[in-house]
């Protein structure tokens, strides 16, 4: 019932070092594609200020609730049933976002639906973090990165590593503006926008 990923306790102190000063005047956070539940509660564990709400379909739920329960965290509420391309998202307004890994396992369209609906469930000034490998004006930042690419075709010839410059265009159509893009190891990134309220936002205020 429990998953284990090897890949979350690699990656856990590297992500946890840049988000957890971002994260520290915010109080609800939103974690899109939750998976095993390994990040959720130990990113919950190391920010007791911070709600950490986990998401994702429901056949992720039994390892969510599984770590949930063995760390018992006091802000670690009860998984929601979210799949993004679903046409009502859980009524919550959220001042953070978090989402690692998930957009290439998307497709194009689920993108799409991702980072509108992350959009709209985000407060004023909330901030949105997206990790995982992103390409640059459409070119590879590694080798390895192209290999994973050409893994996730194999496996889903919908998925594939996204466009920075498309997924920064579909945040601001969403009236959020970059903040910051950080290099992580393993040729991955941490990309983080701000929701703001502008005349061209297709959301409004």
């Amino acid at each position: 019932m429990k998953q284990f990923s090897q890949s979350c306790i690699e990656n856990r102190d590297p992500i946890l070092s840049v988000i957890q000063p971002l994260l520290s005047g915010r109080s609800q956070l939103l974690e899109i594609g939750s998976g095993s539940g390994q990040h959720a509660v130990d990113f919950a564990q190391a920010m007791p200020h911070l709600s950490w709400q986990c998401s994702d379909r429901l056949e992720n739920h039994p390892s969510i609730n599984a770590w949930l329960e063995e760390r018992g965290l006091s802000n670690t509420p009860i998984p929601l049933e979210l799949d993004v391309t679903q046409e009502q998202w859980p009524q919550l307004k959220a001042d953070a976002v978090f989402s690692a890994n998930t957009a290439h396992i998307m497709s194009l369209q689920m993108v799409e639906s991702f980072v509108s609906g992350v959009a709209n469930v985000l407060s004023k000034e909330g901030i949105f973090l997206l990790y995982g490998p992103f390409n640059y004006k459409g070119d590879f930042t590694s080798e390895s990165n192209r290999s994973f690419d050409q893994w996730l075709k194999q496996r889903d010839p919908a998925s594939g590593v996204r466009d920075f410059e498309w997924l920064n265009q579909l945040a601001e159509k969403g009236g959020m503006r970059l903040q910051g893009d950080v290099a992580m190891p393993a040729n991955n990134r941490i990309l983080y926008w701000k929701k703001v309220f502008r005349s061209d936002t297709t959301l409004g205020a």
